[in-house]
């Protein structure tokens, strides 16, 4: 009997280089040299089946940038993205959930045809009675009436619009679902029903997530894991409640100061300083050295590799 892949995804060195020069012309009028941006640098992390692993940092750290390179919607200038193989045999199908309910919904369709697309695309069901019997059934899977169907999505509020956006990736059956800041466009209160939504389908339906988003608050609920990125790398990675409890990396130390604290509101926080570099001309050495506290010489020289440690977690920093 052959085992169960323990890895839904493997994320192996992974690089995303992006050509933001100006156009040739420009170049030899001005004298102007080639600039490349290295959105995404060496990333390397599993994602385990049936579990979530989230990556957490600031905007611009090249977060949305894995996601859209492990949908396959940018391709990768270097290493690799392995899926297990699915229940059918083939790579697990993923699908992606987008951050902006609003610019992810096509304006002009009702929601059951929105939802139905993939069903008619992929040939998933037979006859329009079949599609329309999965489109009632999606809906109800989201907390939607089959009536609302037949409504445009601007009569929708924002929370609703993601729902709609969630049962249209469950359309095709994915079995790994790739959340780009699904929330982060929501109020509070409604974030926590759609994560709420989220869990509940990820036991019933057995899904994989691997979960993006800059609010630390948001992942602890989700994740089994969490993945730390800055400037295009990941800095540290641990199970969640070992990241909490103890983070290793300076800069994730800063981010769980940002989470208001309702017990202590004014309490003692470190005011870190300076500004994130730009990805274009990123720092030598350590990109964190810039803002550190503890920086040191030999951080702006040597630049620290992600190291494993005894308590599963994974480290890059020369005084961690």
């Amino acid at each position: 009997m052959t085992e169960a892949p323990t890895n839904a995804l493997e994320v192996v060195h992974l690089d995303k280089v992006f050509d933001v020069s100006a156009s040739f012309l420009n170049r030899v009028v001005y004298r102007q040299p080639r600039r490349l941006l290295h959105a995404v640098n060496d990333v390397t992390f599993d994602v385990p089946m049936g579990g979530c692993l989230s990556l957490v940092g600031e905007s611009g750290c090249g977060k949305s940038t894995v996601a859209k390179l492990v949908t396959r919607l940018y391709e990768i200038s270097a290493g690799e993205i392995r899926f297990a193989a699915g229940k059918s045999g083939a790579p697990l199908s993923a699908q992606m959930i987008f951050q902006d309910p609003y610019a992810s919904l096509n304006p002009r369709w009702r929601v059951k045809n929105i939802i139905a697309e993939p069903l008619r695309e992929l040939k998933l069901r037979d006859n329009e009675a079949d599609i329309a019997a999965r489109v009632a059934e999606l809906l109800d899977i989201v907390g939607l009436n089959y009536a609302d169907g037949e409504k445009f999505p601007h009569e929708f509020s924002g929370g609703q619009r993601q729902r709609i956006s969630i049962a249209r990736a469950l359309a095709s059956e994915p079995e790994f679902l790739v959340c780009d800041e699904p929330t982060s466009a929501l109020d509070v209160s409604v974030q926590a029903q759609i994560l709420n939504l989220m869990r509940r389908l990820q036991d019933e339906l057995g899904l994989t997530y691997l979960f993006i988003s800059h609010d630390l608050s948001v992942v602890r609920h989700m994740s089994d894991r969490i993945a730390v990125m800055y400037l295009g790398r990941i800095v540290e990675e641990a199970e969640t409640e070992l990241l909490f409890a103890d983070p290793q990396h300076p800069y994730t130390q800063l981010l769980l100061q940002t989470i208001p604290n309702v017990n202590d509101p004014q309490r003692d926080r470190e005011i870190v300083a300076g500004e994130v570099p730009s990805p274009l001309s990123p720092p030598s050495g350590c990109t964190f050295h810039t803002r550190c506290p503890l920086a040191q010489p030999r951080c702006k020289a040597e630049r620290p590799e992600l190291e494993h440690k005894p308590d599963g977690r994974r480290v890059a920093c020369h005084f961690a």
